[in-house]
């Protein structure tokens, strides 16, 4: 269940879907492999302003998956392509993701990047 919220969070991501915010706790921290880090305010009007659009979110492997009570940690790969600031991006990451199940929907709460180099 909650690797098809993460399909659905890349999906949405891709589509520049406000409906992305339904799938993230209040306090969702994100932290990107360049050491930018958003909370949900600044992912919200980073999001809204198009500062970085995706033409591709492919993920690659899925290398572990834990479960611990309400929550889950989840480590994947994903291909990336698009724009930021105008600026073309083609990259591989390495993802770290903490999901919470709250009112019985998974919600994204962290996730850590780490860009992969070739």
């Amino acid at each position: 269940m909650v690797l098809l919220q993460a399909k659905k969070l890349d999906s949405l991501m891709m589509n520049n879907d406000t409906q992305i915010i339904d799938l993230f706790c209040s306090d969702v921290s994100f932290g990107h492999s360049n050491g930018w880090i958003q909370n949900s305010e600044d992912f919200k009007k980073d999001f809204s302003s198009k500062k970085a659009v995706y033409k591709e979110i492919k993920q690659t492997e899925v290398s572990e998956i834990k479960k611990f009570k309400n929550t889950f940690s989840i480590r994947r790969k994903i291909k990336v392509s698009g724009l930021y600031k105008n600026q073309d991006f083609d990259m591989n990451l390495s993802l770290l993701e903490i999901w919470i199940k709250k009112k019985s929907q998974w919600k994204l709460w962290s996730r850590q990047s780490v860009e992969i180099k070739p």
